[in-house]
């Protein structure tokens, strides 16, 4: 019989892109995936560490795993896995704890434990390199997961920002050849998928180490303009870029493009620039005014989305409500708010001014609170205008949801014949979720 192989992800789109190939490997080689709820031979978990929480969450999953079927075999790659491999391995019930470069060997280290399953039992095995070894690049993609894919493009960052862990966990940037990038794209394109989401850890960064080596051989504007022309795909967006990389050049071409649609999602982290430099990054808060301004210069009806972290150490109540006034008065659409961890071996955990937790949970809920003003004031500014909507695979209490191209989330009674398709809509008024309703117009495709 074949064996069953069942995943779970963790963190970022990039994790679910990468899990999505690894899964294609088990498909090749004649496992069969079943979802992670059903009893399978093997549990993978994709791991993610840039918040406290995600570490906390992976011992709940394996214990999952374990109640499905305790005779499975339980295997976690990914950064958590990367970073404190020993700290995984000794988890009742995990057997298998793979690294940066070894994660995209899975099938093989797992076909050596269903050949021995004596050598794992009680004793979780670690294969993980140095991250220095993490040099190299795989491409993946995700697909038939959902009506949108993730396509990785970039790998790994070379930012020393003082709070993060990724550089250790993913390497050196990293990039996929243009030509493999397009390839995959057009791979995507014929399987009715109609929007792509580029992922990477710093996607801004793309071109560097292209062929191995730290030159750029391409530049992100000459990724995206080769992307626009890939036929079959009617909507490609942006997933999260720095603000230092993207250029004037990039966000005229979204504006005129046949395919990038007019979403944003810009890294702030602080809107107070002596925090920017104890974070080091890269840029001070006028240039984020800069970027946003010329986002809405050529695109008013942009959605721009913003990560911000709070309590980081130094941040005083001053600091934080400068962040807190300059984001209040900016022209952004939402916020992605992170609550500050201490992460091990990072420059930040050494700093003096400690901010308590229960500071920086307070000052959490009020950026929280700023993000619901902030789409609802969004949405509203929507209303009357005209739009086109891709509607997902769930039945969510009987309404399926959708997003427009600027990323409004929309709802109607549930229809199964409305899956993966675009439709023109006129936006009507807002519901008391928050969620805005509409009037169809015509069906773009099927």
């Amino acid at each position: 019989m074949k064996k069953k192989v069942a995943f779970y992800t963790l963190g970022c789109k990039l994790n679910f892109s990468e899990t999505s190939t690894i899964a294609r490997t088990f498909t090749d080689e004649g496992f069969d995936r079943v979802d992670f709820s059903e009893k399978a031979d093997i549990y993978v978990i994709n791991t993610c560490s840039v918040t406290e929480n995600a570490d906390k969450r992976f011992k709940t999953i394996v214990k999952q795993a374990q109640k499905a079927n305790s005779d499975a075999f339980v295997a976690a790659v990914g950064c958590y896995a990367q970073l404190k491999p020993q700290e995984l391995a000794d988890v009742n019930g995990v057997d298998l704890v793979l690294g940066a470069t070894e994660k995209f060997n899975i099938t093989a280290f797992i076909n050596d434990l269903l050949s021995h399953p004596e050598r794992s039992r009680g004793v979780g095995q670690i294969h993980s390199c140095e991250i220095e070894d993490a040099d190299f690049y795989v491409g993946s993609y995700s697909i038939g997961d959902r009506t949108r894919a993730f396509l990785k493009v970039q790998d790994g960052c070379d930012y020393k920002c003082t709070y993060c862990t990724i550089p250790l966990a993913r390497g050196i940037s990293r990039s996929d050849t243009m030509e493999n990038v397009l390839k995959n794209a057009q791979e995507i394109s014929k399987q009715n998928i109609k929007e792509i989401v580029l992922t990477g850890v710093n996607i801004g960064d793309y071109g560097k180490g292209e062929f191995g080596n730290k030159k750029h051989e391409h530049t992100f504007l000459d990724l995206v303009t080769k992307l626009d022309t890939v036929e079959g795909i009617e909507r490609l967006r942006i997933s999260s870029i720095e603000p230092n990389l993207l250029k004037n050049e990039t966000i005229d071409l979204v504006s005129k493009s046949r395919a990038f649609v007019p979403h944003f999602h810009v890294p702030l982290q602080s809107g107070s620039n002596e925090i920017l430099k104890k974070m080091k990054r890269r840029y001070m808060r006028e240039l984020y005014v800069d970027r946003v301004s010329k986002i809405k210069e050529v695109m008013p009806h942009a959605c721009i989305g913003v990560d911000v972290i709070v309590g980081f150490p130094g941040e005083t109540d001053d600091h934080f409500l400068e962040t807190y006034n300059f984001l209040n008065e900016l022209d952004i659409s939402y916020l992605h708010v992170f609550t500050y961890s201490e992460r091990d071996n990072t420059e930040a955990t050494e700093m003096d001014g400690v901010v308590s937790n229960n500071i920086r949970s307070k000052r959490s809920k009020m950026l929280r609170g700023l993000s619901v003003k902030k789409r609802r004031a969004f949405y509203e500014s929507q209303l009357g205008s005209k739009r086109i909507v891709l509607f997902e695979s769930e039945n969510k209490e009987g309404y399926i949801h959708g997003f427009t191209e600027n990323y409004v989330k929309v709802k109607t009674p549930w229809n199964p014949e409305l899956i993966n398709t675009l439709h023109h809509v006129d936006l009507t008024k807002i519901d008391d979720d928050g969620l805005v309703r509409f009037e169809f117009s015509k069906a773009v495709s099927n």
